[in-house]
């Protein structure tokens, strides 16, 4: 049972990148799902969360990033347009399902001129 997280990188103010994270040994739809991101120095927060109450979103990103998942291929994605300085941060995804709590490895985007 994991989480593979891939897609992150550097990029410049105003670009995107999407993150993925492949599930495998179990079934994401089945899952309440989100992306955290921790920032150097920081605590780890929730930035984007898709759930049995919707999708919800941080005020810092809304607009701007979109969760979503394709089920076929068993993967959460999280797009990232018109990215600042400030979203410089390790991101990790996250699945929950009561007692079951599955994290991603971190991956890093860094944006910076």
């Amino acid at each position: 049972v994991q989480l593979q997280a891939s897609g992150g990188g550097s990029v410049q103010p105003g670009g995107s990148l999407r993150l993925s994270c492949a599930a495998s040994g179990f079934t994401l739809d089945q899952y309440s799902i989100g992306w955290f991101r921790q920032p150097p120095g920081k605590e780890r927060e929730e930035i984007a969360c898709s759930g049995s109450d919707g999708i919800k979103y941080d005020d810092s990103v809304k607009g701007r990033f979109t969760i979503s998942i394709d089920d076929a291929k068993n993967t959460l994605y999280l797009q990232m347009n018109n990215l600042k300085p400030e979203v410089t941060a390790v991101y990790y995804c996250n699945a929950v399902d009561g007692p079951y709590d599955y994290w991603g490895h971190g991956t890093l985007v860094t944006v910076s001129s």
